[in-house]
């Protein structure tokens, strides 16, 4: 029997602009994607394809001179782009929690961790001292923290880069959001501490039965995290698949150059790494066409000339790629 999946978040045509010198310039365009009921998705791309942006866009936390011009984010059946600022402080943090890139810039230095975990919790659950403070031992605890108690009384500048991304979590999950978006969690630790957060990470999914989004630029991090990965480059969506789908079978030019840049282990000492030629366009100067064309191994003349759709694949399944070389792509694989 299968199991209908429902849609828990629907962002549709989400477009970002930067105020420069020379004017407006989009940084993301036209992005569609989605998160279901339990999902678990991958956002991945290089630095700077949009993917910190596109997820503070729907709490509205975009710098000053970036924002949202066009564009919906249906979160249960509520576009957080039209929502009242009084609505959305009761999302954001309540329903939707976030873990920043950053703990050691996100957390407040002059504030005690427990302060930080039990203001959330008094705002958005209405809980008094002795009542948010047993629920944040219970989170830290949660979390894997030692001696929760005692941490309570601690600044973030004495615990360590694991203990304060582990807070940052606890934080991201004080009210039990339905959706949690984590922000490359892992990038500052070391390979022991990342193994520990994914595997944190999937235990509280399944205990919980949250939806998380996961933004990071380690394809290799993810393959046993999430459920489905969305590709950005340059603002856009090139690629979204099943995990198993995009790993066994990639689709897009650029998904294949991320995958064959991860090192494998029975690659021979002396042998290099594969990388991918060129750089991304700068925001103001995308190119006319498919923005991967200048770096793309399977160009044509309509990759200069037309901005390629995000389709779903002629096989029927769940698999969408922009791409007018997919055939090419499929006949290579």
């Amino acid at each position: 029997m299968t199991i209908e999946k429902t849609r828990l978040l629907d962002v549709r045509d989400l477009t970002i602009e930067v105020e420069t010198r020379s004017g407006r310039a989009v940084v993301v365009d036209g992005i569609d994607l989605h998160v279901d009921r339990g999902e678990t998705l991958g956002i991945v791309g290089e630095s700077g394809c949009g993917k910190s942006l596109t997820m503070l866009s729907l709490m509205r936390l975009l710098p000053n001179k970036i924002r949202v011009a066009r564009g919906s984010a249906v979160f249960e059946g509520r576009d957080l782009q039209t929502m009242s600022n009084a609505d959305l402080r009761k999302v954001r943090g309540g329903d939707i929690g976030f873990v920043f890139q950053d703990p050691m810039t996100s957390l407040n230095p002059v504030m005690r961790i427990g302060d930080q975990i039990c203001e959330p919790l008094r705002y958005h659950r209405g809980m008094k001292k002795d009542e948010a403070r047993a629920r944040a031992i219970e989170l830290l605890t949660l979390v894997g923290i030692p001696g929760p108690e005692q941490r309570l009384q601690a600044y973030p500048h004495e615990l360590s880069g694991g203990m304060r991304q582990r807070v940052m979590i606890a934080i991201g999950l004080a009210c039990d959001p339905q959706l949690l978006i984590a922000d490359e969690p892992t990038t500052a630790l070391d390979v022991t501490i990342q193994a520990q957060i994914v595997d944190l990470v999937k235990t509280l999914r399944t205990r919980l039965g949250m939806s998380i989004v996961w933004i990071t630029h380690d394809l290799a991090l993810i393959a046993g995290l999430v459920d489905r990965v969305v590709v950005l480059y340059a603002g856009t969506v090139v690629e979204d698949a099943p995990v198993d789908a995009l790993y066994g079978r990639p689709q897009h030019p650029y998904t294949r150059g991320l995958l064959a840049s991860i090192p494998q282990i029975n690659d021979q000492p002396t042998s290099r790494l594969s990388s991918i030629g060129g750089t991304p366009p700068e925001p103001g100067r995308r190119p006319k066409g498919c923005p991967f064309a200048p770096r793309c191994p399977l160009v044509t003349a309509v990759c200069h000339e037309q901005v390629p759709r995000l389709e779903t694949l002629s096989d029927g399944g769940p698999h969408r790629v922009a791409c007018f070389a997919v055939e090419t792509v499929q006949e290579a694989a």
